[in-house]
């Protein structure tokens, strides 16, 4: 290499880390924020448009998500501060109360407002009826978890028996709950999206039915944080919800078409119709909080589901373990 190009290669490295110092800068003036998500699903759809959309570096955030598998272990990593912020259900912060926690964890804002599971039948049910689950294998979710209660609720909304009427399997880990499915297992199986649009697509199985719709309005997905974490770090938590509530107003203004490109790169995985059809089911049932705020009778309505189930370990007030100044305060701005 003679040495006119030696120096021209030398020019265009320098060249290139010149612009990559800035971008580092400011990636290190921006607050570090840990959130554990406890699942990766189109059903926490805002939370990746706030980041696709920059909403959090807007607000001098640098937030990052890790996948934790089921609320025991989101909630272990909050605890134990492997995480700042969880987003799970909200049952779980009532089951940490109710075990004398000395830091509370505190839901501060809400997510998703439904259930996001769908009931998919092996069959081709042209007119289901929820009858057709009887003397059936029902393949559901955790026992204790907010799926399965949702889902055990809407099953007697409709005066089926979960423990007598189906046979009900609950003991296969929510990572695999989908194989078990496609390897044969169970009759109907309780599926978020995008594996229920999926398995129809390539006719594993059938959505019959929308748990969301049949459980109604409740806090099913929150962000929580630990009640030292808020105190300490409010400013932190206002910026998040702000990105959070943009995100969710961004949602409610466009098609699911142009929500699926904007959230693409967090399911690379995942054919681009299939996200847009998953977004679309969603929407249309309103499973997306429009903003942060929960409500009081959502709360109640989430404690009456566990009770219903069996595993409400005792009534918690409203004001105990929600705080919704922060919520409150940005979508006050607009």
């Amino acid at each position: 290499m003679n040495k006119w190009l030696k120096t021209g290669c030398a020019c265009v490295i320098c060249a290139f880390l010149l612009l990559l110092l800035p971008a580092c800068k400011q990636e290190e003036s921006l607050t570090k924020v840990k959130v554990a998500e406890v699942t990766h699903s189109i059903f926490y759809t805002p939370l990746y448009v706030a980041k696709a959309k920059g909403f959090f570096k807007k607000e001098g955030l640098l937030v990052t998500v890790n996948t934790t598998w089921g609320g025991d272990k989101t909630m272990t990593s909050l605890l134990s501060n492997g995480s700042d912020i969880a987003l799970v259900g909200s049952e779980t912060s009532i089951y940490v109360e109710a075990q004398g926690a000395k830091d509370p964890v505190i839901n501060f804002a809400q997510l998703t407002q439904t259930d996001g599971t769908f009931l998919v039948a092996r069959k081709d049910e042209k007119q289901f009826k929820w009858d057709d689950v009887k003397g059936k294998t029902f393949l559901g979710q955790r026992k204790g978890g907010m799926p399965q209660m949702a889902g055990e609720y809407a099953l007697k909304k409709h005066h089926i028996d979960p423990q007598k009427d189906i046979d009900l399997i609950q003991n296969i880990d929510f990572a695999n709950i989908s194989n078990a499915f496609a390897s044969g297992t169970g009759d109907y199986v309780q599926l978020f999206e995008p594996t229920a649009s999926l398995f129809e697509k390539e006719g594993i199985g059938h959505i019959v039915a929308s748990f969301g719709e049949a459980s109604g309005r409740m806090p099913y997905t929150t962000f929580m944080a630990k009640e030292s974490y808020l105190k300490n770090n409010e400013n932190t938590a206002e910026k998040f919800t702000r990105a959070i509530y943009k995100a969710q107003q961004w949602v409610e203004s466009h098609s699911a078409k142009d929500i699926a490109k904007t959230i693409q790169k967090d399911f690379t995985d995942t054919d681009p119709s299939i996200i847009e059809t998953s977004i679309n089911r969603y929407k249309k049932q309103k499973s997306f909080s429009s903003d942060p705020v929960l409500q009081e009778d959502e709360w109640e309505q989430l404690q009456s589901i566990m009770d219903e189930a069996g595993e409400l370990p005792k009534h918690i007030p409203y004001s105990k373990l929600v705080n919704t100044k922060i919520a409150k305060k940005v979508t006050s701005e607009q």
